[in-house]
């Protein structure tokens, strides 16, 4: 498993934290930034994640801002992208099972570092239910990629 992440500065901590549990799980990443907590866009993030996704190199992404809002409507802005906002192990579960989620955005500043972990497991041991395949074949639609 492969997984790309990327964050602005208001979720540069809680990257940070997903980024050694990542690697105290031998499970690969990238970082797509910011590096640091000096005050950078959202947007910037959420387009670099998404592009990285559809790239094919990655098995999803994480992205990361305050609420985890404006990153996650970034994301959502590059064609192929289905982002979704998770909050709890049963909103990262749905995210996969029914809408084939390839990126889950965390709010820094509304998730705890060990509920970030619950969740992005959760999110990792969940797989996408076939049966709900016409409904994201109309979001494709919807973005011009029928």
């Amino acid at each position: 498993m492969k997984i790309v992440i990327g964050s602005d500065h208001g979720g540069y901590e809680l990257k940070e934290h997903i980024k050694r549990f990542l690697t105290d799980e031998h499970i690969s990443y990238d970082d797509m930034g910011t590096h640091s907590k000096d005050s950078v866009d959202y947007p910037d993030f959420g387009k670099k994640v998404g592009h990285a996704v559809n790239s094919g190199a990655y098995d999803f992404g994480i992205v990361i801002c305050g609420t985890g809002i404006g990153i996650s409507i970034a994301a959502n802005k590059v064609k192929g992208i289905r982002a979704a906002l998770v909050y709890d192990e049963t909103t990262a579960r749905l995210a996969r099972e029914h809408n084939n989620a390839n990126i889950i955005a965390l709010g820094g500043r509304t998730t705890t570092p060990e509920k970030a972990i619950s969740i992005i497991s959760t999110f990792m041991n969940s797989t996408f239910e076939p049966r709900h395949q016409a409904r994201i074949d109309k979001i494709k639609t919807i973005e011009g990629n029928e």
